[in-house]
């Protein structure tokens, strides 16, 4: 891996991902609304910011994204369910990711190994939904992971040697998840950035349009 770009570099995680490349000599480029102002929900924002980046790029990884919106936090009972709260949730958490696959897929390689990852959490599978609640976050997660499913699909036919994916990074210490952690174990955005990179070195074409957790394993959808 030459060259990567993260998108959400501001945040815990993404920026993590960032420093632990940088330390493996990889040339690094980050994006972030508070640096770049890369808006992810807005459209004009993501196409001005996205398109003056020149690639190609070995890996482009998506970490954007939010449990809590505007002191919106999760619902636990439907009659908890607003519009405003929901449609918030699918902008940034769906729309978003959905955006930024069509404004940087240019970024890839036509040719040779690439993976282009999005963020998005095990709780956004259906499947495995066993506990309820959280509805509009839920949702929001699964719709975009229905989107880098369909984006891989599109993909497939011009970026071969591609893999498009979704991915589970575990529950990972920040202030944004500080309040929900409870008795969920959780670990630093260092070894949250460790495990990350550990299975986007492993994936290849044969893995596109799948939805992976922090392990390597697969998550039902």
């Amino acid at each position: 891996m030459e060259r990567a770009l993260i998108i959400g570099e501001s945040g815990a995680v993404g920026g993590a991902v960032a420093s632990a490349l940088r330390a493996r000599g990889v040339e690094v480029v980050g994006l972030s609304r508070s640096r770049d102002g890369l808006d992810v929900t807005d459209e004009v924002a993501v196409a001005r910011v996205l398109g003056a980046v020149q690639g190609p790029f070995d890996l482009v990884l998506v970490a954007t994204g939010a449990l809590e919106i505007g002191g919106a936090g999760p619902e636990k009972a439907l009659r908890e369910i607003s519009a405003e709260a929901m449609l918030a949730q699918f902008a940034l958490n769906a729309v978003g990711p959905a955006l930024l696959l069509g404004h940087a897929a240019r970024l890839l390689p036509r040719d040779g190994r690439s993976v282009f990852a999005v963020l998005t959490a095990r709780v956004g599978s259906i499947g495995d939904n066993r506990l309820g609640g959280w509805y509009s976050y839920r949702a929001a997660k699964a719709a975009a992971n229905q989107i880098v499913h369909t984006a891989a699909v599109e993909l497939a036919r011009t970026h071969r040697q591609a893999a498009v994916v979704a991915l589970h990074p575990g529950t990972v210490q920040s202030d944004l998840t500080a309040r929900y952690l409870r008795r969920h174990p959780a670990v630093a955005p260092a070894e949250a950035a460790g495990n990350i990179l550990s299975v986007l070195d492993g994936l290849g074409p044969a893995d596109t349009g799948g939805f992976f957790d922090w392990r390597g394993d697969r998550v039902e959808w």
